[in-house]
């Protein structure tokens, strides 16, 4: 099956492969495949769709927060960007993981980020960022992330299947997010993540709409667990989820614009 991939992950998956040829120009494929292995020995994936999964099970929203700087669109969010002091707000506020943004040039992400995040605090985290190649799967698990994302409008279906067994051959989580039909189709044939996320943004017209999660939710197996992203803004817009029975969340940029962010993911989400 062939997805139609929007212009602007065209132009972001094209830069990424740029980017994935120099930095293997610096760390060859080996050096990385050592320092995964290190990595596995001192420190261990944490459990991220455990961490998820336990939230629901108490009864409370499971909430992946966003460590994000920018996006292409909306400019710098947050200035000035500490990502360790947003981690232990977002801790403090309830979050059951994180979600950090490594991609440097559309985003201003950083790899460090994530290590500098995840070190202050428990929390598992997610390299939240566009995973084209083997290599970043390995780059993933050697700066400590505990889950990778892969987007299923710019990955093959063979590619999903690759990139998800290694992710979970190093004892990563895998969280694959669709934005329609077909994605979702491509999504359930070729991985086996029990993470299935999906995106209520459009990405060929950037519109914003709940109801992209509410039209494919009933298409995804019971053994997967949905976790909706972008959108998520206010307490109606979550009371209206968990009344459809979904209870995972990724959200970002209504955190990241605010003082105290864990504080504001505890209003927005309090029962």
């Amino acid at each position: 099956m062939q997805i139609e991939t929007p212009t602007i992950l065209k132009k972001i998956v094209a830069r990424k492969y740029e980017e994935i040829n120099e930095r293997k120009s610096h760390t060859p494929y080996g050096n990385l495949e050592v320092a995964a292995s290190v990595a596995n020995v001192h420190n261990a994936p944490r459990g991220f769709a455990h961490a998820l999964k336990h939230q629901i099970a108490i009864g409370k929203a499971a909430v992946i927060a966003e460590v994000k700087q920018a996006s292409p669109s909306k400019g710098i969010l947050r200035s000035p960007f500490v990502p360790a002091d947003i981690a232990k707000s977002y801790e403090k506020g309830g979050a059951a993981c994180l979600s950090v943004l490594t991609d440097s040039d559309f985003f201003k992400g950083h790899e460090e980020f994530l290590v500098q995040a995840r070190a202050a605090c428990k929390l598992p985290v997610i390299r939240k960022d566009f995973i084209v190649d083997e290599y970043q799967i390995l780059e993933a698990r050697a700066i400590g992330a505990d889950c990778v994302l892969l987007i299923a409008a710019c990955l093959s279906g063979q590619k999903l299947r690759e990139l998800d067994q290694m992710a979970r051959d190093l004892g990563m989580d895998v969280l694959v997010e669709v934005h329609n039909r077909p994605e979702l189709d491509l999504a359930l044939e070729y991985t086996h993540t029990e993470l299935l996320g999906i995106n209520n943004r459009d990405l060929h017209t950037f519109e914003l709409s709940l109801d992209h999660t509410f039209e494919l939710m009933g298409e995804v197996p019971s053994d997967r667990l949905i976790v909706t992203e972008s959108g998520i803004h206010t307490r109606d817009d979550v009371a209206l989820m968990r009344q459809k029975g979904i209870h995972a969340f990724l959200v970002g940029e209504a955190f990241m614009r605010a003082d105290d962010p864990g504080k504001k993911l505890a209003e927005l989400f309090q029962s």
